[in-house]
């Protein structure tokens, strides 16, 4: 049995917008050729893949949704192989969206968009920011080859390259006594009040982290943003545990917070690049891990300081 790769084309992009009419409009044919190509399509594979309604467009089948990304990466590979064949040896330049774990991001998307867009050929880096289970979700769905994440909570049919180690340090206000320390312990902390990061996996590491040690949080308040936990911090509403280390040691409101190394014996969190299994990644994509492997395990230094300060 062999499989259109325009019968693919049109099945995902009907199943991304749900509907046969505006599948037809981005893919610029008419309506009737979606219809005929999907129809054909479950004829070939002998299983019907979308459900068609008359006034809510189009629901995807269990076969359908088990389909869906296996055709999606068909079809990037189709596309690096045209891409190839015309650019020969320059195939390697181009644009590349990059899955990055949203505290980790602002660290090292900026020096990577500027670095790769460098390279020859150079690479348009795209990126997008995400927590970790939806990154990794994305990866194995086949929407991007790469995501830079934290190991740990790592799927099932994610392999994972190291990139660079750090370790989690406490933040107090900097008026706070524990910030005249050149250390902290967790058990400096147990009866103080946290600010908790709410990104998964973060607040189950870091509470993970306080219970080990024998310590139950003493929550006050959440939040998902990385700088309002500096902010609340910084208005010494309590302390919070983290893995990024901003450059300044102050808030967003200026109030100052002091960034302490932990002194209990917490083994480093590797920084990694993740990408699923089963996929074969494309020359770009090999070119990106190979450009992270050296610059960021070599230059980056989130987590060094930390290390140096202990």
């Amino acid at each position: 049995m062999s499989l259109s790769l325009r019968k693919l084309q049109y099945f995902t992009v009907a199943a991304e917008t749900g509907q046969m009419t505006a599948a037809a409009a981005e893919l610029h044919v008419s309506q009737s050729s979606i219809s005929i190509g999907i129809s054909e399509l479950e004829r070939d594979v002998g299983t019907q893949l979308l459900v068609r309604h008359k006034s809510r467009g189009l629901t995807l089948t269990t076969a359908g949704r088990e389909l869906l990304p296996h055709a999606r990466a068909l079809l990037l590979r189709a596309d690096e192989l045209v891409s190839a064949a015309r650019h020969f040896g320059e195939s390697i330049g181009g644009d590349f969206t990059l899955g990055c774990f949203t505290t980790i991001a602002p660290f090292v998307l900026p020096e990577l968009v500027t670095q790769l867009a460098t390279t020859n050929p150079p690479i348009a880096l795209h990126f997008r920011e995400g927590s970790q289970d939806a990154l990794q979700e994305a990866l194995l769905a086949g929407q991007f080859e790469l995501a830079i994440l934290y190991d740990t909570g790592i799927f099932p049919g994610i392999r994972c390259t190291e990139l660079y180690a750090t370790r989690p340090h406490a933040i107090v206000p900097g008026n706070h006594p524990l910030a005249q320390q050149v250390s902290i312990s967790l058990a400096d902390l147990a009866e103080e009040p946290m600010i908790a990061l709410d990104v998964d996996p973060s607040m189950g590491y870091f509470t993970g982290l306080l219970r080990a040690a024998g310590i139950e949080p003493r929550i006050r308040h959440v939040t998902g943003q990385f700088e309002m936990v500096r902010s609340l911090v910084g208005r010494g509403l309590g302390y919070s545990l983290l893995i990024q280390k901003p450059e300044v040691d102050f808030s967003y409101e200026g109030e100052p917070v002091a960034a302490k190394p932990l002194s209990d014996p917490i083994a480093a969190l590797p920084v990694v690049l993740a990408q699923a299994e089963e996929v074969q990644l494309t020359r770009r994509a090999q070119a990106v891990v190979s450009y992270c492997r050296e610059v960021l395990s070599r230059t980056h230094r989130l987590g060094v300081v930390l290390d140096g300060d202990e």
